[in-house]
């Protein structure tokens, strides 16, 4: 039985969701995720919640935010009541619930490890409890042939029988090989989709799994959302975020949202340990990864020696000295009456009275991975989608695509100003 919306969902929803019931797009300017954070932090300050924006209060919080997002925006995307209802209808027929970072039941890793990059809101389908349970993230290319298949769904029996979730993206290839692994060794599987989440809830072959509580299929995108590379990148974060530890099976050479989000976690956020599978035909990007620090993978030989491999490589990343890391996003605040206070460091805060390159431009390793992400595009894109795809501020997304242009990593086209792949260099970031 699908629970219903709390108050404070149905808002987050009206304030960031597309709601996508029969239209393909999204008329209304939508909350970012950093003006969502905005608007929760001064929720939090006032001691209101979400729901508050609908309540007997809500002129005077909408003319409180009138100011920061616009009275019109605002009342534009809470008078979508008649949408949310047709969505909501739609996801039901789909056995798909939808949480909130206001609800308890929000995955607790989420808020724990990703904070101001959490996801407002969660859509899935089968049982939520599997993701508070770790695990094993299993990565790698779409594009792999039978042999590398085969391995990978060992993989998934090995995470079955050492008792392990497997934690994957549910694409094609490695995803769905290490999933279909586990699955059929009757282990626990997570996906986080980056795109079409209504699909692969309908889907013949993960009914049975899904029903028997063994798999959970989630997405911070629109149900009906389809496939964008951006939305790809970034759920990488939301997997690692999962686990207990991470495995990259295969992975391109500076390229590509395995290697994007393999070097992100290695050396930005550190989550979790990663391993990477070793040998004389694991190619030139994991060859890179182990250079990066990533651990070879221990190809244990049966569940017990896989537990035992992943105990101790926790236990030595826990030992390891915290790092300050940059965020690509300002300082989440939690919703409701918690009383902590956010702590803006760093480029978080970007503002006109820092102009310069050297307050503005991230390490050479996460300009990298913006890199990476952006080289992915298939199409050109402008200044504004990339801000949105990363989450920043426009300011922020000038200077890296400058950065980039700059390194030859990017090409800017004109007339209207875009930005693509560089067809001819291999300048190093």
């Amino acid at each position: 039985m699908i629970e219903p919306l709390t108050p404070n969902t149905q808002v987050i929803l009206l304030l960031v969701a597309p709601l996508i019931a029969g239209h393909r797009e999204t008329s209304c300017d939508l909350l970012t995720l950093s003006e969502y954070n905005r608007l929760a932090r001064i929720l939090r300050e006032k001691r209101k919640q979400p729901a508050d924006l609908i309540g007997p209060d809500a002129g005077e919080l909408i003319s409180l935010f009138a100011e920061h997002f616009g009275r019109e925006r605002i009342e534009e995307m809470l008078g979508r009541g008649f949408l949310l209802s047709q969505a909501v209808e739609r996801w039901n027929a789909r056995a798909i619930w939808v949480i909130s970072r206001a609800d308890p039941a929000y995955p607790k890793r989420f808020k724990a490890r990703l904070k101001e990059d959490a996801p407002p809101v969660i859509y899935g389908c089968g049982d939520p409890a599997l993701l508070e349970k770790g695990g094993l993230a299993v990565v790698g290319s779409r594009h792999v042939d039978d042999e590398v298949v085969a391995f990978t769904e060992n993989v998934g029996r090995l995470s079955a029988d050492a008792h392990r979730t497997v934690i994957s993206g549910g694409a094609k290839g490695i995803d769905r090989a290490a999933m279909h692994g586990a699955l059929l060794a009757g282990g626990d599987a997570a996906g986080v989709m980056a795109d079409s989440l209504e699909r692969a809830a309908l889907a013949r072959d993960n009914r049975e799994p899904l029903m028997d509580g063994r798999l959970v299929l989630i997405s911070p995108y629109d149900p009906a959302a389809g496939f964008n590379v951006g939305h790809a990148m970034q759920r990488n974060k939301l997997i690692y975020a999962l686990a207990d530890a991470a495995f990259v099976v295969t992975s391109d050479f500076e390229k590509g949202g395995t290697w994007a989000g393999a070097i992100e976690q290695l050396e930005r956020l550190h989550f979790v340990p990663v391993f990477v599978r070793n040998g004389a035909n694991a190619g030139k990007g994991n060859q890179a990864l182990l250079q990066r620090g990533a651990k070879p993978w221990p190809n244990p030989h049966d569940g017990k020696e896989l537990s035992l491999a992943l105990v101790a490589a926790a236990d030595a990343i826990a030992a390891e000295p915290k790092q300050e890391s940059f965020s690509f996003r300002l300082r989440e605040e939690p919703e409701g009456y918690e009383t902590a206070k956010p702590e803006i460091s760093g480029n978080d805060a970007v503002t006109e009275s820092q102009p310069s390159d050297s307050q503005l431009s991230p390490s050479a390793k996460l300009l990298e991975a913006v890199g990476a992400i952006l080289s992915a595009e298939l199409t050109p894109v402008a200044e504004a989608d990339v801000a949105e795809m990363l989450a920043v501020s426009k300011l922020q997304a000038k200077k890296w695509l400058k950065a980039l242009v700059r390194r030859g990593v990017l090409e800017k086209l004109a007339k209207p100003p875009r930005y693509q792949a560089a067809k001819t260099s291999n300048k190093p970031l």
